[in-house]
């Protein structure tokens, strides 16, 4: 039996207010944060998350029937349905993921049982650190539990559940890389995935190092339809680049110096996106080299040069978002920072040496405020563990 820490005993309060008796387990799925590697998903790349210290958990206990009941704290709803008749909520929305991921389970082979429980987390909703991820995955464990059925499935193939579920299902066209990590981090560590192949390594982080992450809390309103816009610049950017390098299938199949060789067959627009991917990607690579060489230099530099290309080439950054990566910046402590996630608002990340975590959130309270006239939050996180699963009795 695991030792409860505060959080969850307040979580198992709420379950003994809305049911009779106790919950038999809490399933814990952690948000992330991405270090580098951004918009490579898409485009078959390589991301480098890590996961954090906050997430979504479910105190929960099994059914004998096929129904589940979930009553989610900070909503003040219910998700409540059952396993054999399941349709997209539309006054519930919060609902969907948990119904679409038994959906994805189910998909897979395993036949699953009823659940109640109580959801509740602390992962900022709407900042890009993946609280849907955090959902889903401490959805996916629950129900498997309650199942019997936890080893019927690998972390690869509950991860592949959960985006499938938010994919069709929830009707959310993201990428692998939120349920990847939320299922599979370490503490300790970051998690190299290649896009393409699901394969994955580990990347220890420096023990002389956190992570600040800054919440602008700027409205993200352009993200929806940039993400889209950028999406399809990039595949018109492999369908021209194929004209001279036909055996690529994404850009992920292109060097920095075969995309300089070839940049008259696309736009200038079309060129710069395809170049901050290319070169992000190449980051990437760089990046897990400099860890495992202990340069943290050398990873901040790399952290520095991609938010410039995020900015200037990508162009998903905002005045907010720049607002946050110069107050990171203005701290010497501070390494590298860069945006995190979709970009036009959500997070900032900025690697900053141990000791130097306060000097930067003070930074932070006092220049972004300033200069964008908002209130930030900052939350300070080491690499921390990917989703698991505790017995309460």
């Amino acid at each position: 039996m695991q030792t409860l820490d505060k959080r969850t005993e307040e979580i198992c309060a709420e379950f003994a207010k809305v049911y009779d008796g106790a919950p038999t387990h809490v399933a814990i799925g952690p948000g992330r944060v991405n270090l580098i590697g951004e918009h490579t998903d898409y485009n078959d790349g390589f991301v480098l998350p890590v996961a954090l210290d906050k997430d979504v958990r479910v105190v929960f206990r099994p059914r004998s029937d096929r129904r589940v009941r979930l009553y989610a704290v900070e909503f003040d709803t219910w998700a409540d349905f059952d396993l054999d008749n399941m349709a997209f909520d539309n006054e519930v929305f919060w609902a969907n993921y948990t119904m679409g991921v038994a959906w994805a389970l189910e998909k897979t082979g395993v036949r699953l049982v009823g659940l109640e429980g109580v959801v509740s987390g602390n992962i900022p909703r709407g900042s890009g650190l993946s609280s849907s991820a955090g959902l889903e995955i401490s959805n996916a464990l629950a129900l498997l539990s309650a199942a019997d059925s936890l080893d019927a499935l690998t972390g690869v193939q509950i991860a592949k559940a959960a985006q499938h579920a938010e994919n069709a299902f929830v009707g959310v066209n993201c990428g692998i890389m939120d349920q990847f990590i939320s299922t599979l981090g370490e503490e300790g560590n970051a998690l190299l995935i290649d896009c393409r192949s699901l394969e994955y390594q580990r990347v220890p982080f420096p023990a002389g190092a956190s992570l600040v992450i800054g919440n602008t809390k700027a409205s993200r309103s352009l993200a929806s339809s940039a993400y889209n816009e950028r999406r399809a610049q990039c595949e018109e950017g492999v369908a021209a680049l194929q004209v001279a390098l036909p055996g690529i299938t994404a850009l992920r199949d292109v060097t920095s110096a075969q995309l300089e060789a070839h940049k008259e067959l696309l736009s200038p627009v079309v060129y710069r996106r395809c170049r901050h991917v290319v070169g992000e990607n190449e980051r990437v690579a760089a990046t897990v080299q400099a860890l495992a060489a202990g340069d943290l230099d050398e990873v901040g530099r790399l952290m520095n040069a991609s938010h410039e290309s995020l900015r200037y080439d990508y162009e998903v950054s905002s005045d907010a978002l720049d607002a946050m990566v110069e107050a990171m910046r203005s701290v010497p402590g501070c390494l590298g920072a860069r945006l995190t996630g979709a970009g036009f608002g959500g997070c900032a990340v900025a690697l900053v040496s141990k000791g130097q975590e306060r000097a930067v959130r003070d930074a932070i309270l006092e220049r972004y405020s300033k200069a964008m006239n908002i209130w930030p939050e900052v939350y300070i996180s080491p690499a921390s563990a990917g989703a698991r699963i505790f017995a309460l009795e």
